[in-house]
């Protein structure tokens, strides 16, 4: 069976490009999206899906061992194998994080680990396909672009970086200077990526990069371009198949441009309309307060939508205040009644400091998640037999900068109410003895 994929328009469904095409808007200004044949992947049964999806999950052979691209089917079914650029990702953990439910009264919660991945972000997921489409471009020679192009704020320029240092691509990266952690602005560097610090915010990089990929010479890798989102909504498939093809209840995840949210519910969509699943989960998207227009938009009935100033966050990756793909966002968000919090720098710090205390390790954006779900268990929203997902969009050590400052009280205007910072002691054994003593005693109660 010959399986096919194009661009149409996101808002109308109308219109086809091929995906060779170097296009991000439909002449009319809207987004597009990546549209599949449904009806020819409709002649494998549902069952067939799950018996071949599962035959390939984390084996050797390539490139299906990858979580994205054991779906090639419904990411890109026509590029050729030996165009694909893969890092081996996604496959990631779903952690039962049993402790954690407990104490807070929903025994079945699960974070999704999309962290654990090879740059420690979930946007290995989708640049592994938009970098395996701009390959197969060149490769090709079907256009002559010379590199591929990004705004960040860390992780998007990370993935970026990796991927197309694998493939030998060059790569650029506009990034707000000092805006993101130590961490994250080494990777780019390390990957031989042009870096350029702006002294601006993500919004003003997302602006320039627009410009600076206008002459179609530079790839654009943002999320407006949705190629990402076919990688990012393998996320929904794989829950569903380490649940042994079971729907969770409750899903928490993460926005800030967007385009995450909206490819989780394009995963749920389209394997519905398969038959393996028949109902789609409640999906919570969580935004720091300090950036937070589409939760401003939400509790406004969706009556309207204003970009904001996004301010200062502990959740760096979200701190964007003009979300470019908050139309798709939105469209799936009112489709399915979905909902949308927010939590403040103080909800986050201790959400994240309270949830690694159980043998977790998060980033403040899945701390914006843990937050936005401690609200939601508070109101009684969440039944106790439910289960929930939070989906952690990053590796806690990428903002190991931020867990340090919160444990020795170092974060402005941050109360750290599950602070454990480092005792220091002179180097006798009496000393060390009697702090032990008092750490067990304390534990103890």
């Amino acid at each position: 069976m010959r399986y096919d994929a194009w661009f149409r328009d996101a808002d109308t469904g109308n219109g086809r490009w091929e995906l060779d095409e170097i296009i991000y808007r439909s002449p009319t200004g809207a987004l597009l999206e990546v549209a599949h044949d449904m009806e020819a992947l409709k002649h494998r049964s549902a069952a067939g899906w799950m018996k071949l999806w599962d035959s390939r999950y984390k084996r050797t052979q390539w490139p299906f061992s990858s979580g994205v691209w054991g779906k090639k089917e419904m990411v890109l079914p026509n590029i050729p194998d030996e165009d694909i650029v893969s890092l081996d990702e996604g496959g990631t953990n779903l952690f039962w994080a049993e402790r954690f439910g407990k104490e807070i009264g929903v025994p079945e919660l699960w974070v999704k680990q999309c962290g654990v991945s090879h740059t420690g972000s979930f946007k290995d997921l989708g640049m592994t396909v938009l970098v395996s489409q701009v390959n197969h471009i060149m490769k090709r020679k079907k256009h002559d672009i010379i590199g591929v192009a990004c705004a960040s704020t860390g992780d998007t320029s990370a993935a970026l970086s990796a991927y197309c240092a694998a493939a030998g691509i060059t790569s650029v990266v506009l990034l707000p200077r000092g805006k993101i952690s130590p961490t994250q602005l080494i990777q780019p560097l390390a990957n031989n990526s042009l870096t350029l610090a702006l002294d601006t915010d993500f919004d003003g990089c997302m602006d320039l990069v627009q410009q600076l990929t206008e002459d179609k010479k530079l790839y654009l890798a943002n999320s407006m371009n949705s190629l990402r989102v076919e990688g990012q909504k393998t996320v929904a498939i794989e829950i569903v198949q380490q649940f042994d093809w079971e729907i969770p209840d409750w899903i928490f995840i993460p926005g800030g441009n967007l385009g995450n949210v909206s490819a989780l519910y394009k995963g749920f969509e389209e394997i519905r309309e398969l038959g393996i699943i028949t109902r789609i989960p409640k999906i919570v998207c969580c935004q720091a307060e300090a950036a937070n227009p589409l939760y401003l938009a939400y509790k406004s009935g969706w009556k309207e939508f204003h970009a904001v100033l996004a301010g200062d966050t502990q959740a760096s990756a979200i701190r964007i205040g003009n979300p470019v793909s908050r139309s798709k966002a939105i469209k799936a968000i009112m489709r399915h009644d979905g909902k949308v919090e927010q939590a403040s720098e103080q909800e986050l710090a201790d959400a994240v400091a309270r949830a690694d205390r159980t043998g977790l390790f998060n980033c403040p954006h899945t701390g914006v998640a843990l937050a936005s779900l401690l609200k939601f268990i508070k109101r009684g929203e969440i039944k106790p037999n439910e289960r929930v997902v939070v989906v952690s969009t990053a590796h806690g050590l990428k903002f190991g900068n931020i867990k340090a400052d919160y444990h020795t009280g170092k974060i402005p205007g941050i109360t750290p109410t599950y602070a454990n910072p480092p005792v220091e002691l002179a180097p006798q054994r009496q000393a060390v003895y009697d702090a032990v003593m008092r750490h067990m005693e304390k534990s103890l109660g």
